[in-house]
């Protein structure tokens, strides 16, 4: 796959006729340079959210075929659902992924919208990052009327296509196409039928917020009265202020409630340019990227949030799971679960999963499998579906599936043994660091800390032994993967003084490789020997001589990198570089020697004194 990489999201108003779906993804599929990464469609919502990547000018194509044959399969006439749509391509955004700006990816959104206008003659509108003019940013503001209310909506001058004809094509509806943040689709289920229940709940944690009421005679917000601005009197929707004008309100709310009053009411279609009395006041929700509604799904026979956060840097899932969680609770529910729509990013989820084994109070610097299989459980996303995370979760850590480490240990220790020169010593230096790097992580997870500043010294040092651990682990499968590149130079033809050039290039190419792993290698084990010293002086006793093993490890983690960088450096034709990459090895190795003797010689006379003491 190039490193020009974006990830496009059709959704398509189709989820319960699987085979027009195949239909539609197989077409997608015809495209070279995109992977089809998740299919998930649902026959209440009878919507299918189809996900794949490519380079920019494949993600495009593969779009528009995927539109195509939408237009041939798919008959908005007879389509009905819970989820708000317009089309039978409803949405079709573009993301970026790798080597690709958002404004490359609003261009495609503009390439895309041209063709299936010009081609399909079908009505497109851009959106987010690609919209043509501020008010069609918002995508429910686009969507607003949805397929039934389009046919009118085509005929105002101020709501014409920005691609295609303004003309209703009965069949397909229109496209809204653009470019956007990673957008997540996250479900949260309740022990209920009662669509009410969820839609209370999801008021309260959109950006949007509700129309504002005060003496609740049930814990649902929704039993109150509802509260209008008059002449004179403009109550607060988030306390129980009233202030004589609208700009004292505004000042209030942005003081009191750090929010922007005229953009709630633009977000509730109330223009705060013009007169308001009369006009239902609004409380502003708890969350901002966050918009929600509440549906019910018969395929569970629950009631859910439907949310969509449009930027989880911002708001996370477990911002709002936890909210309405809380807010369940006062109201006599139960969240049983919550579900993921297509795919996920990594971090929003190892966060999570960081976040809940803090709660638990267990250290969240553990293996990342653990951290992702705790998420998965603290936030029941498997409660109504499975929940793969090989395939729901996009940019998991790299790995060698099938190099080195995969093996078991047995087998591991018989391939270095072979008559091959790879895997060899700087293979086994990236090893002996990663094991040097896990014994502090586990002495460290394992000690009961004394006080908060013992405990902070033991979490820092477990974080910064499991992030040397994993590094080093991959080094292993590095270091002999670029020692095989390196003599794959060699083996390149020098016949004419052309292939010599090349295969001279090739060759320093490689061989800085070989240089840069295992002084990586050598760096990395370093952090183990530093982990390994601190839960050496401050982890607990029984632990002392795991701790001393992890220095020890670590060392020879140090030692075998430098001596790995410096065989290599003799066949470099590159003084300069040469003399920096020894400068560096030797101060490495000093730091190494010295909290070596340090840590061990610590170590040694805390263990003589426990014989002595026994």
């Amino acid at each position: 796959m190039s490193h020009r990489v974006v990830e496009c999201v059709p959704n398509f108003s189709e989820g319960r006729d699987l085979a027009k779906m195949r239909l539609i993804t197989d077409a997608i599929e015809t495209v070279a340079g995109v992977k089809l990464l998740d299919v998930d469609p649902g026959a209440d919502t009878n919507r299918t959210v189809v996900t794949f990547v490519g380079d920019p000018d494949s993600a495009v194509e593969a779009a528009f075929r995927g539109i195509k044959k939408a237009l041939e399969v798919i008959d908005m006439r007879g389509h009905s659902g819970a989820h708000p749509r317009m089309g039978a391509c409803d949405v079709c955004p573009f993301i970026p992924v790798e080597g690709v700006t958002m404004e490359d990816c609003a261009e495609l959104a503009r390439q895309l919208g041209e063709r299936v206008g010009r081609e399909l003659g079908l009505p497109v509108y851009l959106y987010e990052h690609a919209a043509s003019r501020p008010e069609r940013r918002n995508l429910a503001v686009v969507r607003k009327g949805e397929y039934e209310g389009l046919e009118e909506k085509l005929k105002d001058a101020n709501w014409a296509p920005d691609f295609g004809p303004a003309a209703f094509v009965p069949e397909f509806g229109a496209l809204i196409t653009g470019a956007r943040e990673f957008l997540i689709a996250y479900n949260i289920t309740l022990n209920s039928r009662d669509k009410a229940h969820a839609t209370d709940i999801a008021f309260e944690l959109r950006e949007k917020g509700r129309v504002a009421r005060r003496g609740q005679t049930s814990p649902f917000y929704s039993s109150g009265k509802e509260l209008k601005y008059a002449e004179g009197n403009f109550p607060c929707g988030n306390c129980d202020q009233d202030l004589g004008s609208f700009e004292g309100l505004e000042a209030h709310c942005k003081e009191a409630h750090g929010y922007d009053l005229r953009r709630l009411l633009k977000l509730n279609d109330l223009d705060a340019a013009k007169s308001l009395v009369g006009q239902k006041a609004y409380k502003a929700g708890l969350f901002t990227e966050c918009k929600a509604i509440g549906w019910y799904v018969d395929t569970y026979k629950r009631a859910q949030l439907s949310i969509n956060l449009t930027n989880y840097t911002v708001t996370s899932p477990t911002d709002v799971l936890e909210a309405a969680r809380r807010m369940a609770t006062a109201r006599g529910l139960v969240v049983t679960g919550s579900e993921i729509v297509g795919l996920v990013p990594f971090k929003p989820l190892f966060d999570a999963g960081q976040f809940y084994l803090r709660a638990q109070g267990k250290s969240p610097f553990v293996p990342t499998a653990d951290v992702l299989e705790n998420a998965v459980f603290s936030m029941g996303l498997a409660d109504v579906a499975p929940f793969e995370i090989e395939k729901k979760v996009l940019g998991l850590p790299k790995t060698f599936d099938q190099g080195l480490m995969a093996m078991k240990v047995a087998d591991f220790v018989a391939e270095v043994s072979r008559d091959t020169p790879a895997p060899g010593g700087g293979s086994i230096a990236a090893l002996a660091g990663s094991l040097g790097a896990a014994l502090a992580s586990m002495v460290a997870n394992l000690t009961k800390a004394k006080n908060s500043e013992h405990g902070a010294k033991l979490m820092a040092a477990a974080e910064q032994a499991h992030r040397a651990k994993d590094a080093l682990v991959l080094a292993v499968d590095e270091d002999t993967n670029a020692f095989n590149a390196y003599m794959d130079a060699r083996r390149l033809p020098q016949g004419t003084a052309e292939e010599k050039a090349v295969r001279e290039a090739a060759m320093l190419e490689g061989l800085k490789i070989a240089v840069n792993v295992p002084f990586s290698t050598a760096a990395l084990s370093l952090e183990a020997m530093q982990a390994a010293a601190v839960v050496i002086k401050h982890g607990n006793p029984a632990s002392i001589t795991d701790g001393m093993v992890g220095v020890q490890m670590g060392f020879a983690g140090v030692r075998g990198g430098i001596w790995n960088v410096l065989i290599n450096l003799k066949d470099i034709d590159d003084a300069t570089y040469n003399a920096q990459m020894m400068a560096k090895c030797e101060v490495l190795l000093l730091e190494a020697i010295g909290l070596m003797d340090h840590a061990i010689g610590d170590g040694d006379q805390r263990l003589k004194a426990m014989l002595v003491k026994g």
